[in-house]
């Protein structure tokens, strides 16, 4: 079996791309994890759901995104890259949520279990993943 022949065959093809997503979105939620002042895991284990509630926006929206550039970009290279410049779209999402609410501060929100917040940051997330993946087919 030639290499071209290996590296093109679907299932192989498949395991790359689940491979470097699952690795991609480990690295986000590391960098969600910075962004956020609360310890998300830390939270979710202690029953907070709004701070769980946010954390599954996050992922559904990373991998949402990734979905839509495995869909349009036929490369490994190009796919990551895309995915991403995605990714950081949505923390750039979150950054912009936290500055367009001055009533109340998001993250002090959410670490308080405001379920109502931790709704709107998944929707937030989930909604936003949906556009980001759109613009970058």
């Amino acid at each position: 079996m030639s290499k071209t022949t290996f590296w093109s065959n679907p299932l192989v093809e498949t395991a790359g791309y689940f491979s470097v997503t699952v690795l991609c979105l480990i690295v986000s939620m590391v960098l969600f994890e910075l962004v956020t002042k609360y310890q998300n895991w830390e939270q979710i284990k202690n029953g907070n759901l709004a701070v769980a509630l946010a954390t599954g926006g996050k992922i559904f929206g990373v991998a949402n995104i990734f979905r839509y550039s495995i869909q349009q970009h036929n490369t490994l290279p190009q796919m990551i890259g895309w995915g991403l410049f995605g990714f950081s779209l949505l923390i750039f999402a979150y950054i912009l949520f936290e500055f367009l609410t001055p009533k109340f501060h998001v993250d002090k929100e959410i670490e308080a279990d405001n379920r109502a917040v931790g709704f709107i940051s998944l929707t937030i997330s989930v909604g936003l993943s949906f556009v980001i993946g759109a613009s970058i087919s």
